[in-house]
């Protein structure tokens, strides 16, 4: 799919064709679309197909006039297992229009068309526009770290009330989702050294502020994923913990009863036997091995309560 946009007054606008847009977004464009582009604005193909590849690394290639840039952006799809992932967007940059490519619908457009207050530097600017989408893009890490600790933090409450197997899976996949954003925000980093590359020129000094924003956020949502994937692992590892120590109580705690309820079965066991044996006429005949049997058990109840094993 594609969507022709114009920069207008600081916010982007869509509009209905190709002729006058300043930049052109593609959601899985299909074979037919790529050829378009390719042929209309001189993009070579294998730029418009690199980031198709949900897991292409980011990099910095230029051909022919045209500069491709590759990033990884997250992703949120509430029906997976993982609901919190990352994807590779490519920036195509030519002499006349800027090109975003994305395998999904990316979150970064649907948010900045939606948002009317942010303004944007215009297409010209270059490298002001990529740091103003990269920062709104590192926004989005951070939002998707808060969501995942946040999702975190409920499982652990239940997890606090019933250890059940679900939650322990929910954390289990939400830290597999740090670990995802974690590989990708440090894929990203070696980027924002090469704007150079990107613009062509050596960059004022205004520009290396914005690129020193972008920086800063990325490193912020760097950090952040550092300290909630410590967190989650040490809970996990917390958990695993408490899981095998209930395991042992439950076991010790069966263990003792078996102890206390195996000494009368053994005494009824003896007095069972078809032998002559003492009292067996006695009226009290059955008494006496009852009362032996439970004042046997209270005692090893005893002992094992002042041993504190109970």
């Amino acid at each position: 799919m594609l969507t022709f946009m114009k920069h207008q007054g600081g916010q982007i606008q869509t509009i209905p064709g190709l002729e006058e847009c300043d930049i052109v977004r593609a959601v899985a464009p299909t074979a037919q679309e790529v050829e378009l582009l390719s042929k209309t604005l001189a993009i070579p193909e294998d730029f418009l197909v690199a980031a198709l590849d949900r897991d292409e690394r980011p990099r910095i290639e230029v051909d022919e006039g045209c500069r491709l840039l590759i990033i990884r952006i997250p992703h949120h799809n509430a029906k997976s297992d993982t609901p919190y992932l990352t994807i590779s967007m490519a920036f195509i940059l030519t002499p006349s229009h800027i090109v975003t490519v994305c395998s999904e619908e990316s979150i970064m457009w649907s948010d900045l068309l939606a948002t009317r207050r942010l303004r944007l530097p215009a297409p010209q600017q270059r490298v002001a526009l990529l740091a103003a989408l990269f920062l709104h893009v590192a926004r989005q890490y951070l939002h998707s770290i808060r969501q995942i600790k946040e999702e975190a933090d409920a499982a652990e409450q239940a997890i606090h009330g019933s250890m059940k197997n679900e939650m322990l899976i929910r954390m289990l996949n939400l830290e597999k989702c740090l670990v995802y954003f974690s590989t990708s925000l440090k894929a990203n980093e070696p980027i924002w050294d090469r704007f150079r590359k990107i613009n062509g020129r050596d960059l004022t000094e205004e520009e290396k502020d914005l690129v020193d924003d972008v920086k800063i956020e990325f490193r912020q949502a760097q950090d952040l994923v550092d300290i909630y994937s410590n967190i989650l692992s040490g809970m996990m590892d917390a958990f695993a913990s408490i899981i095998a120590n209930n395991l042992n109580v439950v076991m010790k705690m069966l263990t003792l009863i078996t102890i206390i309820l195996m000494l009368p079965t053994l005494i009824a066991s003896i007095y069972g036997m078809n032998v002559e044996l003492p009292w067996q006429h006695s009226p009290h005949a059955f008494l006496f091995p009852m009362i032996f049997s439970l004042l046997l058990s209270g005692l090893v109840f005893v002992f094992f309560v002042r041993k504190k094993w109970f």
